[in-house]
């Protein structure tokens, strides 16, 4: 092996030295160059070191005929390498980016592969950080956009890396050529339509021929903007710290921020805060639609403002912003009639209720509010339920959720409102376990 691959295999061990102890190595295998490569470095250095166990995936989309031909090529170089395949089809959803709709079905499988602990091993390159860098300048991207593709990752129960993002295209070139590697060529990458291919194809070709380092220097600002957000998300960290206060209303589940201190801080940080924040619970808003914030966080007291975003919608009560999705955003179907209050009841879509307790008398029933109802409290007599649920400060969108115990017509309790959610005199109560994040999904 010459000098330069010699370098490169050390470099590549290097990278992956922190991740020796992972009970495996799985390589997304395209069967292209740049996995091809990564695969028989790979298989190559486990001969000299101990490595994990090393493993392929090869995801099959199955959007062009040519494709079919793949996963044979792919079986072909493990089986000369002593590397096991696994071949995964998916199915790539219709959509406006076929290149998105694409991606998404590959790492759906690849979260559905990697067991707990794994690693993932990717092979984009320092070009591939450059035309990252490069296509998300061009469609605005901040801070977060521009770092780039993260040299590591959590990927499901495992983690994603990328080893080679300090390898350029030209040295892994070198080294196919130099150990007579196979690999297939993707007819799609030639394919101008898709952006990335013509940045490849059309635009990096001219800017290299004036600026020779520009695929070097572009990548080293990624690295740069990659340090910058790591600061920026720090300074989110401490921020959401002061924001994430204790709530009387917790035991809903439902993410929340106090607002009061958010407020305080810079129009800058708030929305690096709420950023970060919201990066786990859906799909971030470009620029432009940030005046739905804005919108919110200035209307006045008695306003029930909604911020609503691609998978969900921000809410504010209560002095607290409050993310809703899923069931939350849905009307809960009736229930009816309680058939063994001894037992606990799973309300639909809408967690489980138990009665704990003497059980009261009679046919109980289980409504949600519509309007109208009113309680008879001892030393308070006949209140209106709406006056009661305004003086505890309860949600507005947890209202229509919360369960009522009816005795024929009688309103008997409010489930886990205190002084609302039984009977002291009687010793019976009324508790509900709203459904978390996987019930309102399921």
């Amino acid at each position: 092996m010459s000098q330069p691959m010699i370098a490169l295999s050390a470099r590549l061990l290097l990278n992956l030295k922190p991740w020796r102890n992972a009970p495996a190595w799985r390589i997304a295998f395209s069967g292209g160059l740049d996995s091809t490569v990564l695969l028989h470095l790979l298989a190559h250095l486990a001969k000299t070191e101990n490595l994990p166990e090393l493993k392929a995936i090869h995801i099959h989309h199955g959007l062009q005929a040519v494709a079919d031909a793949w996963p044979e090529h792919c079986q072909s170089v493990c089986d000369g390498l002593g590397v096991p395949l696994q071949v995964v089809r998916v199915q790539v959803q219709p959509g406006a980016s076929l290149e998105r709709a694409a991606r998404d079905a590959r790492y759906g499988a690849f979260i559905e592969a990697t067991q707990t602990h794994e690693v993932l091993l990717t092979a984009q390159h320092r070009d591939d950080q450059a035309e990252t860098l490069l296509f998300r300048l061009l469609r605005g991207a901040g801070v977060r956009g521009l770092s780039g593709m993260p040299s590591q990752r959590p990927l499901g129960r495992g983690h994603l890396l990328r080893p080679l993002l300090d390898v350029s295209r030209a040295e892994l070139e070198a080294y196919a050529t130099e150990h007579q590697l196979r690999w297939i060529e993707d007819p799609s990458n030639q394919d101008h339509q898709f952006s990335r291919n013509y940045l490849r194809h059309q635009v990096f070709p001219v800017m290299t021929r004036r600026w020779p380092q520009a695929v070097a220097n572009m990548a080293r600002s990624a690295a740069h903007l990659s340090e910058a957000r790591g600061l920026l998300d720090e300074l989110a960290q401490i921020d959401l710290a002061h924001a994430r206060t204790v709530g009387e209303f917790d035991w809903l589940g439902v993410p929340s921020l106090e607002l009061s201190t958010l407020v305080k801080l810079s129009d800058s940080r708030q929305r690096n805060a709420l950023s970060h924040w919201l990066a786990a619970l859906t799909r971030l808003p470009d620029s432009d639609h940030w005046s739905g914030w804005e919108d919110l966080r200035d209307a006045t007291g008695d306003a029930r403002p909604i911020w609503r975003l691609a998978d969900g919608e921000l809410h504010r009560a209560g002095g607290r912003i409050w993310w809703l999705s899923s069931h939350w955003l849905r009307a809960a179907p009736d229930v009816g009639r309680w058939p063994d209050p001894s037992q606990a009841l799973v309300l639909p879509d809408n967690g489980v209720l138990t009665l704990t307790g003497k059980i009261p008398e009679g046919p109980l029933h289980i409504r949600y509010r519509e309007g109208g109802e009113a309680m008879n409290l001892p030393a308070r007599g006949h209140r209106d339920l709406k006056r009661l649920l305004n003086e505890r400060g309860v949600p507005g969108f947890v209202r229509g959720r919360l369960p009522l115990l009816f005795q024929g017509e009688q309103l008997l309790a409010v489930a886990n409102l205190r002084g609302l959610d039984g009977s002291v005199q009687d010793g019976w109560n009324l508790h509900w376990q709203p459904p978390d994040e996987d019930q309102g999904l399921s």
